[in-house]
């Protein structure tokens, strides 16, 4: 690499509001929040060119958007393949899903299986990845320690019984854009 010249890795952060990430291009709907791109991210498409980024946040964005679907494709597009999407988003459990008036969707643990083809029904988009990684996350107690490890072990159990005895806090996930080669 030449002196100057621009890095090679493209780094994405959505709805960066008060929390920018150095060095990658930070969007957020708002001036007052200085982001690198001004852009409402329910207009499509996103100002930004086909395989453009290697990866991309998303932490706490989706959640206020108005359609996942259409999200996760434009993030899909917009990422090379194998490009990581870092995702984290409230637990339908989690008094802050509904505390928060500008969120407009609550997600569960298997939420993004749709896009991953884990669902029964991944047919309702063409934005495919691999999930690298996915947790549940509790606000940190003694006793929601114990629960994570049940709810990380058994999560399909977690939710059908014990989601609105012990809330979770969040859902934290790690994927791979897969794009077919052309």
């Amino acid at each position: 690499m030449s002196i100057g010249a621009a890095p090679t890795t493209r780094v994405l952060n959505l709805g960066s509001g008060l929390k920018p990430i150095s060095g990658a291009v930070n969007v957020d709907v708002t001036a007052a929040t200085q982001p690198d791109v001004v852009h409402d991210l329910n207009v499509v498409p996103w100002p930004f060119n086909t395989d453009t980024f290697d990866e991309v946040f998303a932490n706490d964005v989706i959640e206020h958007l108005d359609d996942t679907l259409v999200t996760m494709e434009e993030i899909h597009r917009i990422s090379r393949p194998g490009a990581v999407v870092h995702i984290t988003v409230p637990h339908f459990s989690s008094a802050n899903a509904f505390t928060d008036p500008t969120h407009q969707h609550y997600f569960g643990y298997f939420s993004f299986h749709y896009f991953t083809g884990e669902s029964a029904f991944p047919f309702y988009s063409g934005a495919k990845f691999r999930r690298r990684s996915s947790q549940l996350v509790f606000h940190p107690t003694l006793l929601n320690k114990l629960v994570w490890r049940l709810a990380a072990r058994w999560p399909a159990g977690y939710e059908r019984g014990w989601a609105w005895i012990v809330p979770a806090w969040f859902i934290s996930l790690e994927l791979e854009v897969v794009k077919d080669a052309q």
